[in-house]
């Protein structure tokens, strides 16, 4: 669902029971030499883990893969105590798909504010989702 922040509050307030919040993040026109480097998108979850209090369990994976054009770039996971963060970077469009999702609170505005200026995006959409 795509919510405003205010709209997003209200969401929260009716479910105040939720287990976890899903936050899915689609990055537009971001830096290519940024997305295409496996060190810097490392150094950008541990700063984002610690941003939004997030524990990070084991190593951030990084891989290049797609025999596509269109698909071609680097996928993140990166498991965090809570639950899991992950991304795929999307070369040709130079689009970045990161999802946050945990049973701990976090801001899903901020995480998203951050990824677009770390990354260098023009834009960015939001979806949040409260899951039971």
């Amino acid at each position: 669902m795509n919510v405003s922040p205010i709209e997003r509050e209200i969401v929260k307030e009716e479910t105040q029971a939720y287990w976890g919040v899903s936050s899915s993040i689609d990055l537009y026109n971001c830096d290519l030499s940024l997305m295409q480097n496996a060190e810097a998108i490392k150094e950008f979850v541990k700063i984002l883990c610690d941003r939004i209090k997030m524990r990070r369990y084991g190593e951030t994976q990084v891989v290049f893969f797609g025999d596509e054009p269109r698909v071609q770039g680097f996928s993140m996971t990166q498991l965090i105590e809570t639950s899991l963060i992950s991304a795929h970077f999307a070369d040709a469009s130079r689009a970045i798909y990161l999802d946050v999702f945990s049973c701990a609170e976090y801001d899903p505005e901020d995480a998203a504010k951050f990824a677009m200026e770390y990354f260098g995006a023009d834009d960015y959409k939001l979806n949040v989702t409260y899951r039971r």
